[in-house]
């Protein structure tokens, strides 16, 4: 009798005791929910070199979950978020250097910089993102005459899958310097990172709208190799993908007509929400933004160059909702392919229907030797700014025109980026990866029981 009351007891319990929900892990674009164990949330080198010790599991990394495929999380991995290892370790104006551990993110230095009339010297557009998620993406901004990030960086600090913490440089443990820096986390923790800085000086933007056609000799002359020329980039605007704007901010003795050095933390961004929504819903609007774009580019701007590199990624909220995502993608293409390889682009997103809001051309210099490097040679960035909706036709629609972007990529001796949705097939990603057998024997030698993982390592690890 009592274990028939034992037995009904256990039952109501299973019942009315509600079972612990499994944490889910997200990026930005909240198409990726990934099933994780834990999150911790290091404050120090140290306690990343105990939880690496203590964890026999699977092990991610993630900072502002910025990437937009799975990169920061694997399923039932303890996800380490690093956004609490945020100190300033040191800072030499004199030397226009500083050493920052990896949670910090970049407008945390800009204001600690800007006083001393110092800027970075290469990050991406948004200051929001952490240091270690730009250098594990090996991230690129619009700057003109740099590329990706490892070219302004001087060295590391990396808790590797034992729990060693090691230095890595272009001249110390160089293997390891080119294997983490782009890598996706797969080598261990980095911690603390040291860079270069560079003068913060006053720009004055410049624009020119013109046919698609002429902007490779525009570049040319008026661009590369400008001594002058600070931040380039160029808008294609769809739908018919005809048009260009290229903006350039140069160095300028005249004064500031904006006044403050750094963007303002508490705008209102409500009416560029309203606009980005309508431009996700209307081929009309699409073709009015030239109009209000040659208004809004008549008026003089001079700013500081840490005005210009201070944007805050709030500025593109909401980019998930019920409906759909804003999501993006990059292509980069040797400079010289830059005319074979833009009208290939251009019908492959019309013949796919493809709600594209915006085109951004970028610039960048060949990488110094990423294993994983995008910038194998001098390329322009092509950056697809899109909407897509949720549901798995949604999906598979994304899935075919991006295969045959990046087949065409890939055709014209160029590349894809990583961070974004992870469609590439394995023959597409060593094609355009070459060295990437490489980078999996590093990843073996120093993590040999695979326990630095994520999605993207996951679908493309020979182990």
């Amino acid at each position: 009798m009592k274990k028939k009351w034992l037995f009904f007891l256990l039952l109501l319990l299973k019942h009315t005791i509600p079972l612990a929900q499994p944490i889910i892990s997200n990026d930005i674009t909240q198409l990726n929910p990934i099933p994780i164990s834990d999150i911790a949330q290091p404050t120090s080198t140290a306690d990343v070199v105990e939880l690496i010790k203590n964890h026999t599991g699977p092990i991610s990394i993630a900072g502002g979950k910025y990437s937009m495929g799975g990169q920061t999380a694997t399923d039932n991995a303890l996800q380490i978020d690093i956004k609490k290892l945020n100190h300033i370790l040191a800072f030499d104006p004199k030397k226009k250097e500083i050493t920052v551990e990896t949670g910090a993110n970049w407008r945390q230095i800009q204001e600690l910089i800007d006083p001393y009339n110092l800027s970075v010297q290469i990050m991406q557009s948004y200051a929001d993102f952490t240091v270690g998620g730009s250098l594990s993406v090996n991230v690129h901004g619009r700057y003109v005459g740099e590329g990706p990030i490892i070219l302004s960086v001087k060295q590391i600090k990396m808790v590797l899958a034992d729990g060693s913490l090691i230095t890595a440089s272009p001249t110390e443990n160089p293997t390891i310097f080119y294997g983490a820096i782009g890598g996706y986390g797969a080598m261990g923790v980095i911690t603390e990172a040291t860079f270069n800085l560079t003068d913060n000086t006053l720009l004055k933007r410049t624009s020119q709208q013109m046919l698609i056609t002429q902007y490779y000799d525009y570049f040319q002359k008026y661009v590369n190799n400008n001594t002058h020329a600070v931040f380039h980039n160029t808008l294609i605007y769809p739908p018919d993908y005809k048009t260009v704007r290229a903006v350039t901010y140069v160095t300028t003795n005249e004064a500031p007509t904006i006044s403050v050095r750094l963007q303002p933390k508490d705008q209102d961004y409500s009416k560029l929400h309203k606009q980005i929504a309508l431009l996700s819903s209307s081929n009309l609007a699409k073709r009015f933004r030239k109009l209000y774009d040659r208004w809004q580019y008549s008026k003089k701007q001079v700013v500081w160059r840490n005005y210009e590199a201070s944007y805050n990624v709030a500025e593109l909220a909401p980019i998930a909702t019920k409906e759909g995502s804003f999501v993006l993608q990059e292509y980069f293409m040797p400079t010289d392919q830059f005319d074979n390889f833009y009208p290939q682009l251009i019908n492959i997103l019309r013949k796919h229907n493809v709600n594209v809001l915006n085109i951004s051309i970028r610039h960048a210099k060949k990488d110094s030797g990423s294993l994983l490097a995008w910038a194998k040679t001098d390329v322009f960035a092509f950056v697809i700014y899109y909407k897509q909706g949720v549901t798995s036709k949604d999906q598979q629609a994304v899935n075919r025109w991006t295969t045959e972007l990046i087949d065409t990529a890939i055709e014209h001796q160029g590349s894809y980026y990583l961070p974004y949705q992870i469609i590439a097939s394995q023959a597409q990603f060593e094609k355009a990866y070459p060295k990437a057998k490489q980078f999996f024997e590093l990843k073996k030698q120093l993590d040999p029981n695979n326990k630095f993982r994520n999605k993207l390592l996951d679908r493309y690890a020979q182990y």
